[in-house]
């Protein structure tokens, strides 16, 4: 029988997935891009940052954050959807606890809202994935710390004075 975990874990693998399948090509971003520069209305903006928040880059991820966030701050009227895309682009950057806590403010007035459940959900996994590794390093690096103290004192203690 899997556990919570694992299946937490198997989600993530297939948010994943998905979202390694959206990543914007180039000739796209260019065109959404030019209208951007071109016509800066809040759609061509949301346009714009919606595809860069799924992109490879993280100076991409980056902007597009910063796009989303100044649209919300200016009322732009698909305020969830700029959550989101900002979610995603944390998500990307690995920045998870920022991802989470967007998620959860989306699903606090959204709670039908499965794409961000899913994004929240992945970003839990992730995070409880990079803290296992950090107490594992950090039980790691003791261990071999103590070791060589007990070297070093073995070591110290056979030489002849």
């Amino acid at each position: 029988m899997r556990t919570s975990k694992q299946l937490q874990k198997e989600k993530r693998q297939q948010l994943d997935e998905k979202l390694a399948l959206q990543h914007p090509s180039n000739s796209l971003l260019d065109e959404l891009s030019s209208k951007y520069t071109a016509d800066p209305t809040p759609d061509n903006s949301f346009q714009y940052a919606f595809s860069l928040c799924k992109s490879t880059d993280p100076n991409e991820l980056k902007y597009s954050i910063s796009i989303l966030d100044s649209l919300m701050k200016n009322g732009y009227e698909h305020e969830v959807d700029c959550m989101y895309g900002s979610a995603v682009a944390h998500y990307l950057l690995g920045e998870y606890d920022t991802c989470r806590s967007i998620c959860e403010a989306i699903l606090r007035t959204r709670p039908e809202n499965d794409a961000a459940a899913e994004l929240h959900s992945a970003a839990i996994s992730c995070k409880d994935e990079a803290d296992e590794k950090k107490a594992r390093n950090i039980a790691v690096g003791g261990t071999v710390a103590i070791a060589a103290v007990g070297l070093a004192f073995l070591l110290g203690g056979k030489r002849k004075h």
